[in-house]
């Protein structure tokens, strides 16, 4: 089955190319980061803290192919610890813009292909829904972020092996 690849972070270039955006930009302390792992993957790790408001952590990278119109799905190929995340696009190069997530768990110990179809997407913008929002265009899918928020304090791990676009 052909597939888009979106990243795979076996490429060490893909792994310097996603960035923190945390909750520390409204005064919260919560720090992640994305970091090579020995098995030629990444992993999304960090603290979310709920001190000064805060409660969230992210990584956000631009995407090199932005027309994803022919997939209808992003599968993810995750290690996980339990917790819940969300797959975050955007069709705006704007920082700060409404986002289209879709909510996984991740499963603790093994490597586990997580399928979101592009209909599961939801339109958000600082945490709330956006009842107004247009429907999310696969066409012109600017940027990716992977977060953790919803009050789950404390350390967390997603290792990620790749993430791709299936029709």
């Amino acid at each position: 089955m052909s597939f888009t690849s979106l990243f795979e972070f076996k490429n060490r270039d893909e792994i310097s190319m996603f960035h923190p955006i945390d909750d520390r930009v409204m005064g919260g302390v919560s720090r992640s980061a994305l970091v090579a792992s020995e098995d030629q993957t990444a992993t999304f790790t960090g603290v979310v803290s709920l001190e000064n408001n805060g409660g969230f952590a992210s990584i956000r990278a631009d995407l090199r192919h932005s027309d994803l119109s022919n997939g209808k799905r992003v599968v993810l190929r995750v290690r996980g610890d339990g917790k819940r995340y969300k797959l975050r696009l955007a069709n705006s190069k704007s920082f700060d813009t409404v986002v289209y997530e879709s909510s996984f768990l991740s499963s603790i110990g093994s490597w586990k292909e997580i399928e979101l179809l592009f209909s599961s997407f939801k339109p958000m913008w600082r945490g709330k829904a956006v009842d107004d929002a247009p429907e999310f265009d696969s066409a012109e899918v600017f940027s990716l972020g992977i977060m953790i928020a919803e009050k789950q304090a404390g350390e967390f791990n997603l290792g990620l092996e790749w993430i791709r676009v299936y029709p």
